[in-house]
């Protein structure tokens, strides 16, 4: 995992920005009203589930991601990269943080398989705000209580597709989330 992926030493390659975000149903988040004096309920189901969500940006305003219930590993992983591969014809680099599983044995075979595909560059460690993507994630948090609150996994899952569908349909917001002080130094 060599190189800087600004240098674009790959003619045609592409640089995303990747990240992964888990989604609670008993997340709060949100603000609501009530009368002075008097605490406001919210109501909610009382069940506890949760979706998780992978997603990759480029400052072309392109978003690939992937949603999934089960906890974030190497195979997950792996599953992101078979899928983003899919998407181009030339090479990939890969920006993200040094999470276990990107770091994992099984990815380390996956892109010694792959090596004209994917390449993945690692971000200092304990530095999310240099990683646009977590502006992605942040966005994704607000964004979902603006909408009834989901009753089941199926339906958070939905909710979460559809938030990324919509932001896939907009790239100017995707684009902006790379105008942010602490992430500026990806358009130099």
């Amino acid at each position: 995992m060599a190189g800087d992926p600004r240098q674009g030493e790959d003619r045609g390659s592409e640089v995303l920005f990747a990240d992964q975000v888990g989604i609670r149903s008993d997340q709060v988040t949100g603000r609501t009203w009530g009368e002075k004096g008097r605490t406001p309920i919210v109501r909610r189901t009382g069940n506890r589930f949760s979706v998780n969500a992978m997603s990759a940006i480029s400052t072309k305003g392109r978003m690939h991601f992937m949603v999934f219930t089960e906890t974030f590993d190497a195979d997950v992983m792996c599953r992101f990269l078979d899928r983003l591969a899919g998407y181009f014809a030339h090479k990939v680099h890969l920006v993200l943080d040094g999470h276990s599983a990107h770091r994992s044995r099984k990815v380390r075979a996956w892109l010694a398989d792959h090596p004209d595909r994917i390449e993945l560059h690692f971000l200092p460690s304990y530095s999310p705000e240099l990683n646009p993507d977590e502006l992605v994630n942040a966005d994704l948090k607000r964004s979902l209580p603006m909408h009834p609150r989901a009753r089941d996994q199926a339906q958070l899952a939905a909710e979460t597709r559809r938030f990324f569908h919509r932001r896939q349909r907009q790239p100017h917001i995707i684009r902006g989330y790379f105008g942010s002080p602490h992430v500026r130094y990806t358009l130099e």
